[in-house]
């Protein structure tokens, strides 16, 4: 295969792969992103620590990428080998920031976890504000199915439950009924007839299962995406590794085939400039009848 040819190959496949890497860093950076920032999640309402470094160590990865893209892409456009070089470095510090986030990611999933269960705690106890945490938890509980953390005993230690000095979880969020008619300006609801009053709405059968295996799961699929992003992105700077390292042997090759071919044939060389015709030796009497001599016979001409 020709060098030129090579190397057009190598600069196409390069490309490509470093479009799907900046793609695949984008992701990483908007999942860094989500658990900083986003306020309809029980990730970030009271994040760990541990999970503060883990989402600020994705965003900064997926920033990171977005930038060693461009050095890369600008690198093999122009044929910059020093780019090349640069971009390799920065796969490495990249693959290694990755590795970091992924293991602290895998070595606190259980702290995590009894993070996301005193959030939840937490919400349970302050419920009732009509806040955002209140329209979460009733999403969690409509959707999944499920009520309080554990059970639905759980909620005898919301705040205002306890002021109604109750032993049984008679009054229940409405989300944790199947069958409900809320109350207007109330997001309490009982079954029980004596129980009801306008404050309160209408419920039928409550979901008897809490949310901690549902949570539990969510969490592990949250992990396992973060994780499976973070190889795939490894995966593919090694791809990107190889093919760096073989543009840049290509591209030292071809420069150095430009440097013998200008040693072996220099330019404005005075041995291969034109023969001077106008001279000729006067001890050689043969003339090139091409190109007559011109003789000077030193005559005055008046």
């Amino acid at each position: 295969m020709k060098l030129d040819v090579k190397i057009q190959l190598l600069n196409f496949f390069f490309e490509v792969f470093n479009f799907i890497f900046l793609a695949l860093g984008l992701s990483v950076c908007g999942v860094g992103l989500w658990i900083l920032f986003d306020g309809g999640s029980l990730l970030t309402i009271h994040a760990s620590d541990e999970l503060r470094v883990v989402g600020a160590g994705l965003m900064l990865i997926g920033l990171a990428v977005l930038a060693v893209s461009v050095v890369g892409i600008v690198g093999a456009a122009k044929d910059v080998r020093v780019l090349l070089l640069v971009y390799l470095g920065f796969l490495i510090v990249l693959v290694l920031g990755q590795l970091f986030v992924t293991l602290l990611l895998l070595i606190n999933r259980d702290k995590i976890e009894r993070s996301l269960d005193e959030t939840v705690d937490r919400i349970i106890f302050v419920y009732g504000g009509q806040n955002s945490s209140d329209t979460l938890m009733d999403k969690i509980q409509s959707y999944e199915s499920c009520c309080g953390r554990t059970g639905p005993s759980d909620w005898l230690q919301n705040s205002y439950i306890q002021s109604l000095n109750l032993t049984n979880p008679d009054v229940l969020p409405c989300s944790c009924f199947r069958s409900r008619r809320p109350a207007v300006h109330s997001s309490w609801c009982s079954e029980l007839p004596n129980v009801t009053a306008p404050l309160y709405g209408w419920g039928n059968v409550s979901h008897d299962q809490g949310c901690k295996q549902k949570l539990t799961d969510w969490l592990l699929e949250n992990i396992l995406t973060v994780v499976g992003m973070d190889v795939a992105l490894m995966l593919i700077q090694v791809v990107q590794f190889v093919f760096t390292v073989s543009l840049y042997r290509a591209l030292g090759r071809r420069a150095g085939v430009k440097t013998t071919d200008r040693l072996s044939d220099p330019e404005g060389d005075p041995d291969y400039g034109e023969q001077n015709y106008a001279y000729v030796d006067p001890d050689d009497g043969y003339v090139d009848p091409a190109h007559r001599a011109y003789h000077h016979d030193n005559q005055d001409y008046d």
